[in-house]
This record gives C-alpha cells, structure tokens and sequence, in this order.
C-alpha cells in the first residue's frame, strides 16, 4: 500500500500528525468541520487554527516533509498575528490554510471546545465543536454579504445532523453575544429546529 495520501482527509490527517509530533495544538474548521458533523461535501481546501510557538515552525515544516510547499515567512506572520497562511500539498495540488490562533473572547472559547474525533481507522483530528462550526460559518457568510450558499448550506447540514444533540444555551449565548441570533433562528427554523 502506498504512503501517499488519497484524499483530503489523508492530508489532514498528515498535517495534524506534523503538528502533534512538535507540540502544537490545532483544530480543524471550515468545510471539513461541517462534513464531520453535518453533510459531507467536496471542498477545495483544509482549515486548521494553529497555536503554536514560533520556535517549532521550523520542526514543524520538517515534520511536513518534501510533499508540502510551505512560504515560512508568511506562516510565521499567520502565527504571530493570527492571520493566515496557505500550505500546499504538492501530489495532489491541494491547499491548507493555516489561521493563527486570535484571541478574542470568542476564538478562546472557540479553541477550548475543540475535540478530538475519530476520523479513519481510529486516528483522530481535533475537530471544533459542532456549534461554533455553525457560528463560525455564519460569521464567515455575514462577512461575504451573506450570499454563499455554501456557508448555508453546510449550517444547515450540521444543525440537521446534530439536532438533539446541540448546546443550544451555548449557541444561542454566542450568537447573542456575536450579533448572529436573526442568522441562528432563521437557520434553525429552515432546518427543522437544530
């Protein structure tokens, strides 16, 4: 069996080792967070929300290995700033984009919530939590003018997936506290109660 990865989950799985093996801490968000907990979808890229000392870029772009192209400088600036940064996967041409953990208020609860999940053959990603996959989604579509109907759509998807099984109080609080609550009830009532 060959050691190249096949498809996106192999990558992440590939980037999330990298960053066990040099201490970081992560999760992953985005597209592939909504297909773990909602309807799985193709997507063209992974997210993952690093913490990590800049001290262990270094390590961690060698953990990486020669199948990752990696722009250190401008990994080093996402970590720093908590910004972003694009890691390419060069056998299948895929991009990773890496976020440096911010913190506000909400991305440390964000990141204290994170989970692991078992994903394939019982390896694990940290994965966030169902709920601010949805919040963080709605951020994302209020930002774009709220016109993706990607971003609803993967909302919708998760609430479906994890209705009864959703922190409401918490989803509701943060949404408050976010300005989305119009965003969360509507999406909730599109999708059957969430």
């Amino acid at each position: 069996m060959s050691d190249q990865p096949d498809d996106v989950l192999e990558v992440a799985l590939r980037v999330a080792a990298a960053l066990d093996a040099v201490g970081a801490r992560y999760f992953v968000g985005g597209s592939l967070a909504s297909s773990v907990d909602g309807e799985p979808r193709a997507t063209n890229d992974i997210d993952f929300v690093l913490d990590m000392p800049i001290g262990k870029l270094p390590a961690f772009v060698a953990a990486l290995g020669n199948d990752f192209e990696v722009d250190r400088d401008m990994l080093q600036d996402a970590v720093l700033h908590g910004k972003s940064a694009n890691i390419f996967f060069l056998p299948l041409v895929f991009k990773i984009d890496c976020f440096g953990h911010a913190h506000g208020p909400y991305d440390e609860m964000e990141f204290a919530r994170s989970r692991p999940v078992v994903v394939r053959n019982g390896r694990t990603l940290v994965i966030k939590a169902s709920e601010d996959t949805i919040l963080r989604k709605l951020l994302w579509s209020r930002e774009g003018g709220e016109v993706s109907e990607r971003q609803w759509r993967d909302v919708l998807g998760v609430l479906r997936a994890q209705q009864g099984q959703l922190d409401l109080a918490y989803l509701s609080e943060w949404a408050k506290r976010l300005g989305l609550s119009a965003l969360v009830e509507r999406a909730r009532a599109e999708s059957g109660g969430g």
